[in-house]
């Protein structure tokens, strides 16, 4: 039935309703008896079938046309951005499979709405649970500080300095945060505009690597070159936003590196693109956790989290493949546990 139209329905209605006074002239003949009436029988099939089909295909058409063009209506004009005019409907050979599969196709476009919905509900939810958390460290700790220096702290020289130093690093630790979170808006709304320009990544990881050199050193880690630095290393791209990229690469390798370990950058030919590579040798990623790493706040497993102590917004790495992103690009992380961890983006050539 899911193949009639509503012509063909029409058509084996007006062949029912045939049959049937044909049947009827035919009982009716035999009992009258007036066998000279018999050369009526086909005469009244050919009347009676083209009269009944045009009825049954007018009215069929009518009521299922009606029908029909409500839901396509609706549907329609829940499709239809506003302003627009919603599209007209026509009703075609096949009017019944059509509306079929104009509701299958709202259904999915529905369905596909909600679960996009329900996954934006939930990263909502966990976005504001660990903003109220990153934030109300630095917000309890600055409210201790205060409220000791106010119960008589404030006239002691020796502790007093000390707690407006601390203070002074919670707020800054605020503003870090709420900094990231405007680049990140920024970035993500299109607002930022890159100023691309040729420029050398070898000398740009080289500055980085002067300016993170102490507090690399701290932790004895050595930043290296691999591969192909020896020569200059030619790029297309906006140079400010690739060094922040470098320095949160960097930073991370330092806060995730093993003692005496080492910090690699590397660079490779990808024909019209330039692979860089920034390779530490700390504790590594579990593989669950790799396809998170670049998700906002996301520390990872908390015990790893807290032997490290890492500061920082935990917006680093958001903000990394957002640039990357901004510059049609892509970005990529492979580890292997008790060996490190390889964090490698693309950019055009030079």
């Amino acid at each position: 039935m899911n193949e009639l139209s509503p012509k063909r329905l029409a058509l084996l209605a007006a062949l029912l309703v045939s049959l049937f006074m044909a049947a009827a002239f035919g009982l009716l003949n035999i009992w009258m008896r007036p066998a000279a009436n018999w050369w009526l029988l086909p005469a009244l099939v050919v009347l009676v079938f083209p009269v009944a089909y045009l009825v049954f295909a007018y009215v069929m058409d009518r009521f299922i046309y009606n029908k029909i063009r409500l839901i396509y209506k609706t549907i329609h004009e829940l499709k239809v951005p506003r302003g627009e005019r919603p599209q007209s409907f026509s009703a075609g050979p096949d009017i019944i499979r059509q509306a079929n599969q104009e509701v299958m196709d709202w259904a999915s476009d529905k369905k596909k709405e909600i679960d996009d919905l329900k996954r934006l509900e939930a990263y909502r939810r966990e976005f504001l649970g660990n903003v109220s958390h990153e934030l109300k460290t630095p917000i309890f700790n600055i409210q201790g500080y205060v409220l000791t220096l106010l119960d008589g702290a404030l006239d002691d020289p020796g502790i007093n300095r000390i707690y407006l130093l601390r203070t002074e690093q919670s707020i800054n630790r605020m503003i870090s945060i709420v900094q990231d979170l405007e680049t990140i808006a920024r970035l993500e709304s299109g607002e930022v505009m890159l100023e691309k320009a040729c420029f050398d990544m070898v000398e740009l990881a080289g500055e980085v690597m002067d300016e993170l050199d102490m507090e690399a050193g701290r932790k004895g880690i050595r930043f290296v070159f691999g591969r192909n630095a020896e020569n200059p290393v030619m790029v297309i791209a906006d140079r400010k936003k690739i060094q922040q990229v470098l320095t949160n690469l960097m930073v991370n390798s330092i806060k995730y590196g093993t003692e005496n370990g080492r910090t690699k950058v590397s660079f490779f030919d990808m024909d019209r693109r330039v692979l860089t590579e920034v390779t530490d040798s700390g504790i590594g990623i579990p593989r669950e956790e790799l396809p998170r790493v670049f998700e906002r706040f996301y520390r990872g497993e908390k015990s790893r989290s807290r032997q490290f102590g890492q500061g920082g917004s935990g917006l680093g790495l958001a903000i990394v493949k957002h640039i990357i992103e901004a510059h049609r690009q892509t970005i990529n992380v492979r580890s292997t546990a008790g060996v490190g961890t390889t964090f490698a983006f693309t950019l055009d050539k030079g």
